[in-house]
């Protein structure tokens, strides 16, 4: 039993109470009133809400006993995690409002209990969204659900059905609403459709969309069926209506097999002075002018991308016997009947009337092409020509990073990671402003006289590293082989001797075993390698690509470095499906010394890059000289936990991380992040090149 001297002691700790204001004794009779249990939940979240700000932590004490008295621990853990988040994105004075407004937070308990969130079902339905068929499509945060053609908008929260379960199944069934609007035409035809003509264009477009989304139930139905019953059940959970008599006579038509969006236009005329249908639940809004201004973006884009590649493509087609043979290539795009694909078709290109199957890069071009136009225009199959390059319409979507740091948008285009903050035992939402950079490739003789200095080391690695290659190891324990397996043969004997069951597992066996290993490597780059270490890191990673090329693993080099939470950067040294040669070489020479040590948003990005590679065994293996540091509040204890952290995740994953470094002092905090076994500390800095090669070998052996 706390006593009052004791809650003051603590909140006085907490929240700093000798450079501020608050009187901490007339809090701590406002938690005596409290369970014990309670006053402990309350100074917990107190001294984490303190972490990061004692102001917040202060009102946050002040009201909790009155939010208690109403409602459940877990809703008030919400309400405070809701209050720092608020914080990390808007600042002070709106956090604060979150926690003033505790009746208001707790009024929507049930939303915050049964919905479901766009950041927590995101990541699964951006794998949903990539299973299904047509261009590739991202995810992005709105008010209403909508999608511009190439973005799929969906509300922070849903929570219009009872269960989370039932509301992620609604967040489901918007998604495939808005990609079937693509899919099966609903925007190409908008977009080509004058809606100004009618007396209220606004309920011409609404009665259009609602035809549409008929159609679109019923193509939905006949095509995946799973899908078709899902939204089915969700219609009949949201209690939808039926549609008015005066609507039933053009279903037939609308659910016809042949029915396409030109069939919802010649629609429109008969229902536009009908009563209007009630809405379902899942239909999403048509919001021309972005639909508009995005298709006409890419439409420029893809066709001089189609023509270039196109070129490129005859170029490497000009040697087939089949085009020899003509005066000149000529490609064309026929339709090839298919029930799989939008207008029932999917386009096939033909060189001098051979059919021949187009690359990948064109089969995705032709995708999006169709779902803008439904067709492959005959200008479209003109070959580029030299000079009509224009670089500006491949670069667009990919904006120099570091132009990007500069002036208040900066994070545009940007990738977000989430951070662990110790002191409140929560992650920060978006905290890490991310992108990728290639390093500049520098062609001195910086390689040269490395392989120089080290090509006896080299040519041994060479040799121990292809030893490795396909290696055969020895399966003891075995049914059937090529010799005696003494240990088990003894054993059998002694459980003959007493009476028990001989096993028959005797004999030893060599079994070939192939490699089938992914490793990505991450390289510090902070300022404190300048020197002697950075000269270190750049000859081990040159000496072990030139090992792990006679190996045949796959692997890929990244160095991490950066200044405060906006600025993180991950550096682009060789990626995984990038063929090892001069340019890596030059890449590798051309490491520099940067700025910070912030390792958590590198290990997560590294863990992602490793996910998306299939290997039965992954590793994500730092090089560093020291522990997590940065200018801000990254040093000590915050920036240690949220490493930890980051490995746990990359664990949890299937992957095994392991750092090697040369910080003398690196057992005093290596242990707690990667483990006791998982770390080796290179006590000579000129002695990393020999022993990054040999660590790697022990393993993944």
């Amino acid at each position: 039993m706390l006593t009052p001297d004791d809650i003051t002691a603590r909140l006085d700790e907490y929240l700093e109470t000798e450079f501020s204001f608050i009187r901490s004794d007339e809090l701590a009779l406002l938690l005596l009133v409290l369970a014990p249990a309670e006053q402990a939940f309350v100074l917990d979240w107190t001294r984490r809400i303190a972490s990061t700000n004692t102001e917040i932590a202060h009102q946050f004490a002040r009201r909790a006993p009155q939010a208690l008295a109403v409602q459940e621990p877990r809703v008030i853990e919400a309400w405070a995690l809701h209050a720092m988040d608020v914080y990390d994105r808007a600042g002070l004075r709106p956090a604060l409002e979150v926690i003033h407004d505790v009746e208001q937070f707790v009024q929507r308990s049930h939303e915050r209990s049964a919905g479901a969130l766009f950041d927590e079902v995101s990541g699964v339905l951006l794998h949903f969204v990539h299973g299904l068929a047509g261009r590739p499509l991202k995810l992005a945060l709105d008010d209403s659900a909508w999608t511009d053609s190439e973005t799929l908008f969906l509300p922070a929260l849903l929570a219009r059905l009872p269960t989370v379960e039932e509301n992620f199944r609604l967040y489901k069934t918007l998604v495939v609403m808005q990609w079937a609007q693509i899919h099966y035409g609903t925007l190409r035809a908008a977009v080509g459709t004058d809606f100004s003509v009618w007396p209220d264009p606004v309920r011409a477009l609404h009665l259009f969309t609602t035809l549409e989304t008929v159609r679109l139930e019923a193509c939905i139905s006949r095509e995946l069926p799973g899908l078709g019953r899902e939204l089915q059940q969700i219609r009949l959970r949201l209690g939808a209506a039926t549609l008015p008599q005066s609507w039933q006579a053009v279903l037939p038509q609308l659910q016809s097999v042949t029915a396409c969006a030109a069939d919802s236009l010649t629609l429109l005329p008969k229902i536009y002075d009908t009563e209007s249908p009630p809405l379902p639940g899942y239909q999403c809004e048509l919001n021309l002018a972005a639909v508009t201004a995005c298709m006409q973006a890419r439409i420029k884009r893809e066709k001089m991308l189609f023509r270039v590649r196109l070129a490129q493509w005859l170029e490497e087609q000009r040697q087939m016997p089949a085009v020899r043979e003509g005066a000149a290539p000529r490609a064309a795009a026929q339709p090839v009947p298919d029930t799989q694909q939008p207008e029932g078709q999917h386009f096939e290109l033909t060189l001098n009337d051979v059919p021949l199957s187009p690359p990948e890069t064109l089969t995705r071009l032709i995708t999006s092409i169709v779902l803008d136009l439904g067709e492959i225009p005959d200008e479209y199959l003109v070959p580029a020509g030299p000079g009509e390059y224009d670089p500006a319409l491949f670069t667009e979507q990919t904006p120099d990073p570091d132009a990007m740091w500069q002036g208040t948008y900066h994070e545009i285009g940007a990738t977000y990671y989430n951070e662990w903050d110790h002191g409140r035992q929560h992650y920060r939402k978006n905290w890490c402003v991310m992108r990728e950079k290639d390093v500049a490739p520098v062609y001195d003789d910086f390689i040269a006289t490395s392989l120089a200095r080290y090509s006896g080391l080299v040519a041994h690695l060479r040799r121990s590293f292809e030893a490795m290659r396909d290696e055969e190891r020895m399966l003891k324990r075995q049914a059937w082989g090529d010799g005696v397996d003494i240990d088990a043969l003894v054993e059998a004997l002694a459980d003959a001797r007493d009476g028990s069951e001989m096993s028959d597992r005797l004999f030893t066996r060599l079994h070939r075993v192939e490699r089938d290993i992914a490793v990505a490597f991450m390289v510090d780059m902070s300022g404190s390698t300048r020197g002697w270490v950075n000269d270190a890191e750049r000859e081990s990673l040159l000496l072990l690509c030139e090992a792990l090329e006679a190996l045949g693993d796959r692997y890929a080099i990244y160095g991490f470095s950066g200044i405060t939470r906006k600025r993180c950067e991950l550096y682009r040294i060789k990626r995984f499906d990038e063929q090892y040669g001069s340019e890596v070489r030059a890449r590798i020479s051309g490491i520099r010394p940067q700025d910070y040590t912030r390792m958590g948003f590198a290990i997560r990005h590294l863990t992602h890059l490793l996910n998306e590679t299939e290997a039965r065994t992954r590793l994500l293996i730092t090089l560093s000289d020291g522990k997590p540091d940065d200018y801000s509040d990254y040093r000590g204890v915050y920036g240690i936990e949220d490493t930890r952290r980051a490995l746990i995740e990359a664990r949890r994953s299937g992957i095994h991380p392991f750092c090697i470094t040369i910080d003398e002092h690196g057992a005093e905090y290596l242990p707690h992040m990667y483990g006791p076994v998982n770390y080796a500390v290179v006590s000579e800095v000129r002695q990393l090149p020999f022993r990054v090669a040999d660590i790697y070998r022990r393993l993944t052996t």
